[in-house]
């Protein structure tokens, strides 16, 4: 449950300021909400999966931190980055 290269690139070539600029905050942010997507699917059929669900928290978790990273330097790329991706703000 790994997201493609080929959506890794689009992904990249989106949020990020060259097409290899995989360690930016925004690029790192899609990628992993992704990957939440994928595995928030994964636990509505397999409820049971508890390692699957600490992996998806763990990720969440992540993602959570990095928001906040970017929400403290560029309050306005935060912005426009949420409402690209669908998240909703809840960082305080």
């Amino acid at each position: 449950m790994t997201v493609s290269k080929e959506r890794k690139a689009e992904l990249t070539a989106q949020f990020g300021n060259s097409p290899v600029d995989t360690g930016n905050p925004k690029v790192q942010v899609a990628i992993l909400s992704e990957r939440i997507k994928e595995l928030t699917e994964h636990m509505k059929s397999h409820q049971k999966d508890f390692h699957t669900r600490r992996g998806l928290l763990m990720l969440v978790g992540r993602r959570r931190r990095l928001l906040s990273y970017i929400k403290k330097n560029d309050i306005v790329e935060y912005r426009e980055l949420i409402k690209a991706l669908g998240i909703r703000d809840n960082i305080q």
